[in-house]
C-alpha cells in the first residue's frame, strides 16, 4: 500500500491502529465467543475454546501481546480480551464443577497455558498443545484442583 493509499482510509497511524485491534477484538474475540455462548452444553464450550486456540493466528496473537507491552490503549484492549476470554472459560467450568475456586483455577491455567504457548519461542507444536489441552479436560473432569491455595 502506498502512503497516500494509506491516508485516504485512515487519518493518521494512531487512527490505523485503533481500527487495527478493534477489528481483532471483534473478530477473535467477541464473535468468537458469541458463537461458542450458542452451545448449551458447558464441556463442548470448553471444547469449541480448544479448537478455536489452536486455530488463531498465534504469530499476530503473540504480536499484539507484545505490542500492548508499550502502547496503553493496545494494553487496555488486551486486558479486555484476557478478561473476556478468561470469563467465558470460568463460566462454563462453574457449570460443570459447581465450585467457584475451581472454575477460578481452572479458567486461569487455561488462559496461563494459551498466553505461553503464543509468547513461547519454541517451535509451536498444535499436536502438543491438543495434548496439555486433553489433560485439562481431564482434570476438570475430575476436580484434579480443588485445593489450589490463594
Amino acid at each position: 500500500m502506498t502512503t497516500g493509499s494509506f491516508y485516504h482510509y485512515f487519518a493518521s497511524w494512531p487512527a490505523f491502529t485503533k481500527d487495527l485491534v478493534a477489528y481483532w477484538v471483534q473478530d477473535r474475540t467477541v464473535r468468537v465467543i458469541g458463537a461458542i455462548l450458542e452451545e448449551s452444553d458447558p464441556r463442548r464450550r470448553i471444547e469449541a475454546i480448544i479448537e478455536v486456540g489452536l486455530s488463531l493466528p498465534h504469530g499476530a496473537e503473540a504480536a499484539i501481546r507484545s505490542w500492548s507491552s508499550v502502547d496503553p490503549h493496545v494494553l487496555s484492549v488486551q486486558t479486555e480480551v484476557d478478561r473476556q476470554r478468561f470469563t467465558i472459560l470460568y463460566e462454563s467450568a462453574l457449570e460443570i464443577v459447581r465450585d467457584p475456586r475451581q472454575a477460578e483455577v481452572y479458567a486461569a491455567w487455561a488462559v496461563y497455558v494459551f498466553v505461553g504457548y503464543e509468547q513461547a519461542t519454541l517451535p509451536r507444536e498444535p499436536g502438543m498443545f491438543a495434548w496439555i489441552a486433553r489433560h485439562m479436560l481431564d482434570a476438570l473432569d475430575s476436580g484434579g484442583f480443588a485445593s489450589v491455595p490463594r
